[in-house]
């Protein structure tokens, strides 16, 4: 599987997703992370600017998108304030609803004067200084591409990898800071959910908060929490570049009917 085939290809306002948009629970369903990202990315195609940062990015999944189908996202300018911006965004595949987006984007300024606490930054390995993985599942087969810090999918303890985009989203055009994290955040669920039985819960959402874009088009993903009852998951990664800390991606999740019983590693 090549890394030069993007995920979409595009005709005007109409996306039409390629071989590699796939995702794992259905070879002929669309992957979560492509839906999360063509709806970050026509967002900020359509109403971004310099001066804001998408502090935001809610994505709900109510819907399982065929891979072939054309798609279209329409978006709805909510509010355009001086110092706040609000987004919504439909993903419509064939014609039917299958996703929706809110996106809140934040003028930038500066920090009051004063110190207010926040975590340490992760002391971990840079993606430079850790080998490239030679298991070609990993990054499902050229998804993506990641190198492992501790832990894998699914073990219990701590969890860490730095993950990198090795194609393009749309084709002919260059990943932006925000789409490369929109696109990527959907490996939030399966890293915070999958046990050592396997991943058995399929996520229903995406939130992602930002305080910053990232600098380099490494993410870091630091598992911080699972909680489950009743088939209904959530789970939280804290999210950095190699500078430091950039925010946080959050899933809901149900337990699937059909697991996966033997989920590929990171």
């Amino acid at each position: 599987m090549t890394t030069s085939i993007p995920f979409f290809t595009r005709d005007g306002d109409t996306f039409h997703p390629t071989e590699v948009a796939n995702g794992p629970w259905d070879p002929k369903s669309l992957h979560g992370r492509v839906i999360i990202g063509l709806l970050g990315f026509v967002i900020e195609e359509r109403h971004s600017g310099p001066e804001f940062v998408p502090a935001r990015l809610t994505v709900d999944m109510f819907r399982l998108p065929t891979i072939d189908k054309p798609i279209q996202v329409t978006t709805r300018l909510v509010r355009d304030g001086l110092r706040i911006r609000v987004v919504e965004a439909e993903f419509v595949s064939g014609g039917v609803s299958m996703a929706r987006a809110s996106c809140q984007l934040l003028r930038r300024t500066q920090n009051p004067d004063g110190n207010v606490w926040s975590p340490p930054n992760w002391d971990v390995p840079k993606p430079s200084e850790i080998p490239k993985p030679t298991d070609p599942r990993l990054g499902m087969h050229g998804k993506w591409t990641t190198r492992p810090i501790v832990g894998h999918m699914g073990s219990l303890g701590p969890r860490r990898l730095w993950m990198s985009e090795v194609r393009e989203l749309v084709a002919g055009v260059r990943m932006t800071p925000f789409v490369h994290v929109a696109t990527g955040a959907d490996f939030a669920s399966p890293f915070a959910n999958a046990g050592d039985k396997g991943l058995g819960y399929i996520n229903s959402d995406v939130t992602i908060y930002l305080h910053r874009l990232p600098v380099t088009n490494w993410i870091g993903f630091d598992v911080v929490n699972h909680q489950a009852t009743d088939g209904v998951a959530i789970g939280e990664c804290w999210l950095y570049d190699e500078q430091g800390p950039i925010g946080t991606a959050t899933v809901a999740a149900l337990a699937q009917r059909k697991p996966m019983a033997k989920p590929p590693p990171p």
